[in-house]
């Protein structure tokens, strides 16, 4: 009878924490995930509608003790210990809340997201960051080795000082779910980056110590004035934080991104980023990250010649932490898209867009300044689609509910038929009227039916 009575207790004290399963995120606040639908793609099946949301990120949210929605669990200096001084009794006492993604300053309307750096009810709010998750409540793991992602980025409103970024981190997929931190992924937890930042709760333990490190890939980090992409891999605790990237202004192409230049930042542009590998397969090995740009259905001279990319022998910043190796390594196991909008209170961004680097003032990018003169600085991301080499664009329809109707300047050569197009250009498509022969040695090489290049 004793065994009996005991084989039950001791049943139910295992059952506990999935009895308190749900008690750990807060009531107050409910949870929710704007839908931001987006595509895979393959030549042969077209880009097909992936069932998506994003869900901002764990540190964002407001984090208070059960007996009380005014007693804080965690402020800007960290977790009150005296609340919090391990995983369990924080579990026992403290619960996370939803959060009113309008007020964080992120919206969502068909497959586009707007992300503000101020929103009207907290002009000091933390610059939000939100990540992609799947309909199974975990991160979207994307393997773009001998891949593409592509997207439209409308960055007008985004001035000096500020970063609209869109990147990958090699996240844990459950965002760090487990007995003391249920929410997971479906609350933002878990993120890492190359910069190492330290986190409350490390991969979801409140108890782990140490910075969280991880591979990042920079597709694009970007205000109307200058554009950067940049590889950050990580061995273990050891990370490339500068990175091996490509700025056009900082590269001597003082004319190419910015309102009314090559590619004019006034208008939404496309973005399109492909991951090379040296046998054209997933399989392979990643040699090269190469950069387009589309405007009114054209694709954009690159600006420097013979494309604008990024070789994995020309990063020595790289070589000691695995360089495009380990990048491929991390794509092998899958990287969580992440969208962020910043500014940079220490440097005032200035490695991105001042100096050598873009045309900006060092003082444009001071927080205060911003605030004041651009309250409504914000990016907007839409139609997000990856798969197969050169199949995210004209490949099959794609509507998207957000499709600007503003008429954008095209960069086609209006160059008459005889004359010859350079390496990398367009040369035949659907709607094509410019030249149809390509210069010296190089051919034209049709992608599909909107798109032929001189390779």
């Amino acid at each position: 009878m004793a065994f009996k009575y005991a084989h039950k207790f001791s049943l139910c004290l295992l059952l506990l924490p999935h009895l308190s399963f749900a008690q750990a995120p807060g009531t107050l606040i409910p949870e929710y995930h704007p839908k931001l639908p987006t595509y895979k793609c393959t030549k042969a099946g077209g880009c097909l509608k992936q069932d998506t949301s994003i869900v901002v990120d764990w540190n964002t949210r407001d984090i208070h003790a059960i007996s009380s929605s005014n007693i804080p669990c965690k402020t800007s200096l960290g977790v009150d210990r005296s609340i919090c001084p391990n995983a369990l009794s924080c579990f026992r006492q403290c619960v996370v809340e939803g959060l009113d993604y309008g007020i964080a300053g992120i919206t969502t309307s068909g497959d586009a997201v707007t992300l503000s750096q101020y929103s009207p009810a907290h002009q000091d709010f933390p610059s939000p960051r939100v990540y992609l998750l799947g309909a199974d409540g975990n991160y979207v793991l994307l393997k773009l080795k001998g891949q593409e992602i592509s997207f439209d980025v409308d960055v007008a409103q985004m001035p000096c000082g500020e970063n609209g970024a869109l990147y990958l981190a090699e996240m844990m997929a459950n965002g760090g779910k487990n007995t003391y931190t249920p929410g997971g992924a479906n609350y933002g937890g878990a993120y890492c980056d190359s910069k190492c930042p330290y986190q409350d709760w490390k991969n979801g333990n409140l108890d782990a110590a140490g910075p969280s490190c991880c591979t990042e890939m920079d597709i694009i980090e970007a205000n109307s004035k200058a554009v950067a992409f940049t590889p950050h891999p990580c061995l273990g605790n050891s990370c490339d934080t500068v990175g091996c990237g490509f700025n056009p202004y900082a590269a001597g192409y003082h004319n190419y991104w910015g309102p009314g230049k090559t590619v004019d930042t006034t208008k939404p542009i496309t973005v399109i980023t492909q991951f090379i590998t040296n046998d054209g397969t997933p399989n392979g090995e990643i040699t090269t990250i190469r950069r387009k740009y589309m405007q009114n259905g054209q694709v954009i001279a690159s600006a420097a010649v013979g494309g604008d990319v990024i070789n994995g022998n020309q990063c020595p910043s790289g070589d000691n932490y695995g360089g495009f190796v380990t990048l491929g390594k991390s794509f092998d196991r899958g990287m969580v898209l992440v969208l962020s909008i910043r500014n940079d209170p220490l440097e005032y961004m200035n490695w991105l867009d001042s100096g050598d680097n873009g045309p900006c003032n060092p003082s444009d990018g001071d927080p205060n300044y911003i605030r004041d003169n651009y309250p409504h600085a914000k990016i907007i991301f839409s139609k997000i689609r990856y798969g197969e080499i050169d199949s995210t664009i004209n490949n099959g329809p794609i509507t998207s509910t957000t499709r600007s109707t503003t008429a954008t300047t095209t960069t086609r050569s209006t160059t008459p038929n005889s004359a010859t197009q350079t390496h990398w250009g367009q040369c035949d498509g659907i709607g094509y009227s410019g030249p149809a022969v390509c210069e010296g040695t190089y051919t034209c090489s049709i992608h599909n039916p909107y798109y032929g290049q001189c390779l």
